[in-house]
């Protein structure tokens, strides 16, 4: 049986701004006294949620951990605003997807963030659910967010593809049961050949 159903992971997967998070948290580390490094980024932190990253390098204990989170946000949609990092590419396999299957997004990043570039991409009515942190106690590797997600559409998880780019999301697809995970390096290999052969 194909494929029921497509949940995308968002940043770096369905957005091409991993690079854009990653200045940004260089920035604000640097502002709060422990500077990082674009490698320890990307080896540590990218795929877990806002709150789990400020924590990671900051500290449990960091007093602030929601104006940074707030602060992240406010710098993110200040520059991916006209949608730009949602290449067309990526825009025709959605639609070509959700012409077949219901589609849903989930994500470590907060709904005040996805939901105005997935607009400004021309895309939100392509998706039916989008569960971001806002909407888990426990963020990617944990199964919860991508559970909630296929609950939402009424998919049996193995029926479900899910396309991710990091490794805490491919062990949050995997332990929520998905039948099928594209695992992406980065946004320029989704396009709708790859979407048909998902689908097929």
């Amino acid at each position: 049986m194909p494929p029921q159903a497509v949940v995308f992971d968002f940043n770096g997967t369905l957005s091409d701004d991993e690079p854009v998070l990653c200045e940004i948290f260089m920035h604000l580390f640097a502002e709060h006294g422990r500077p990082m490094s674009a490698q320890e980024y990307f080896d540590r932190l990218a795929g877990l949620s806002d709150p789990e990253i400020v924590r990671t390098w900051l500290g449990n204990d960091h007093p602030d951990v929601q104006a940074v989170v707030d602060e992240r946000v406010r710098r993110y949609r200040t520059a991916v605003a006209d949608g730009s990092t949602v290449h067309e590419h990526v825009r025709e396999a959605v639609r070509y997807a959700a012409d077949r299957v219901p589609l849903a997004i989930c994500s470590g990043a907060a709904r005040a963030e996805i939901e105005p570039v997935v607009d400004a991409a021309g895309l939100a009515a392509c998706f039916r659910a989008i569960v971001s942190s806002d909407d888990v106690v426990h963020g990617k590797p944990d199964p919860e967010g991508y559970a909630q997600a296929l609950a939402l559409l009424g998919i049996e998880p193995s029926g479900a593809v899910v396309i991710e780019d990091t490794e805490a999301g491919i062990a949050s697809a995997r332990a929520a049961g998905a039948g099928y995970i594209l695992a992406m390096r980065t946004t320029l290999g989704l396009d709708v050949d790859v979407m048909r052969r998902c689908l097929s």
